[in-house]
């Protein structure tokens, strides 16, 4: 089990979904769903996993050294085989399945079963722990039954929708229930966006398909809302979550292709913006995604897009929440040229962009990371004390020797900083769109606001 809250009443599990029988109601009512299992039950797959899992923390039994004894337990308390259970569905006659990441993380052996009743090993194709999804090869010839992914973004709160997978090992489970909303964000990843239904999940249930009555899979069944009683293994209160068929079908491609995910990549850092931020922006409104950073050399960078812009639109769909940007991003194809909208200083301007590869850049920024030096100083502002990022200062608190700004050396508990989410350590590098190389500076930009009459200021760290 996955815990995203640990410790608390109720937590996240990923498992996959299991759904109560529907209750009727009005509209488009199914008599039954005997025929729709029927159908598609032969293309969902039990997953039994084993991986090798350390023992730690174990103290062996004392003997001497160099005994049978003593090599034996120190052989057994070594490490000792985990076993897992999990769900999964076949996409193409070829045999490849798609199933959770976590389902078959460390795994060392991965057995498939059909719901005839044959079992095959299977090879792991690629894993995706950004959405959670992985691709797995049968090791057998075919052809095999399979079925193919819908369209999420057609589906709509109160459709119904059919769950089938392997609850505690049981296999060939069906359930039914409805979707209760879409495009939840759990702040389990960067491109949370799950169906939610109120189908119950149970250990076994993760990488099961959900399916729509037309029978394509709508989504993945990943993680349920679940209460952690001490002792249980924790059970379902009608809500859980899949990843969007939209979202794991592009992965799955992806995987397929290339053995990993190959996403776009915009090269900003963005920040969501608040009352307060559209205010000091003169916006018009709250949507949109607030650049914060522009990676040098990044696809942004080269297009012309600054800190401080405010992109409204990608690849010509509106951004109306900062979330909405990543995803979309992602999904783009790498190499493609795509216009983004953005706002700056209260008129909108056009940037063309060829999107770099997100996993590239990725790689290649963790590569160039050094480990900066330190620093400190004096300086008290809106209830934070801040110093040039030179010298001594500079060395404190770990910063490059070409780092440039104001670095905050210690932050007031109850003040306008702190408040902000500004944290010791901190570079703050303009204010008010203005670059700051001192604090007489920033100074200054903080009482020429004031003498405004303005009630909210924007400082990029």
């Amino acid at each position: 089990m996955v815990r995203l809250f640990p410790r608390s009443l109720f937590v996240l599990a990923a498992f996959a979904l299991l759904v109560r029988p529907p209750a009727a109601s009005g509209h488009g009512v199914p008599e039954s769903f005997a025929e729709l299992a029927e159908t598609l039950t032969p293309a969902v797959v039990s997953i039994s996993v084993e991986a090798q899992a350390a023992v730690s923390g174990q103290r062996l039994p004392a003997f001497p050294e160099g005994s049978p004894f003593d090599r034996f337990f120190e052989k057994f308390f070594e490490s000792r085989p985990a076993f897992s259970l999990g769900s999964g569905f076949i996409v193409d006659a070829s045999g490849h399945v798609v199933t959770n990441a976590h389902v078959v993380e460390g795994a060392e052996k991965i057995v498939i079963r059909l719901d005839n009743g044959s079992e095959h090993r299977a090879a792991t194709v690629g894993t995706d722990p950004k959405t959670d999804i992985a691709l797995l090869k049968i090791e057998a010839e075919g052809p095999f039954p399979f079925v193919s992914f819908g369209d999420s973004d057609a589906v709509r709160v109160g459709d119904w929708a059919i769950a089938i997978g392997n609850p505690f090992g049981f296999g060939s489970t069906v359930t039914a229930g409805i979707i209760s909303a879409r495009q939840r964000d759990l702040n389990a990843g960067p491109y949370d966006e799950f169906l939610q239904t109120d189908a119950p999940i149970n250990r076994g249930n993760s990488g099961g398909p959900l399916f729509s009555m037309e029978g394509g899979v709508i989504g993945v069944n990943t993680a349920i809302y679940s209460p952690s009683v001490p002792g249980s293994v924790g059970g379902s209160v009608g809500i859980g979550f899949a990843v969007p068929s939209n979202i794991a079908g592009h992965v799955v491609d992806q995987l397929m292709e290339f053995g990993r995910t190959r996403r776009g990549w915009l090269g900003v850092r963005i920040q969501p913006i608040t009352p307060e931020l559209a205010e000091a922006l003169d916006l018009a409104s709250e949507e949109g995604a607030l650049v914060a950073m522009v990676v040098e050399g990044s696809p942004a960078a080269v297009a012309g897009l600054e800190a401080g812009d405010v992109i409204v639109r990608f690849d010509g769909a509106a951004v109306s929440e900062m979330r909405e940007l990543p995803r979309s991003v992602a999904l783009a194809e790498v190499g493609r040229r795509v216009e983004v909208v953005a706002v700056r200083g209260g008129e909108e301007l056009s940037f063309e962009v060829v999107l770099g590869e997100l996993e590239e850049a990725e790689e290649r920024l963790a590569e160039g990371s050094a480990a900066p030096e330190r620093a400190d100083g004096g300086g008290a502002l809106l209830g934070m004390t801040l110093a040039p990022a030179t010298g001594e200062a500079a060395r404190r608190f770990g910063l490059a020797e070409d780092a440039r700004g104001l670095v905050v050396t210690e932050v007031t508990a109850d003040g306008p900083a702190a408040a902000a989410g500004i944290r010791p350590g901190d570079l703050v590098l303009d204010v008010a769109r203005r670059p700051v190389a001192s604090v007489q500076e920033m100074r200054n930009l903080v009482a020429a606001a004031r003498e405004k009459g303005v009630r909210a200021l924007v400082i990029r760290v």
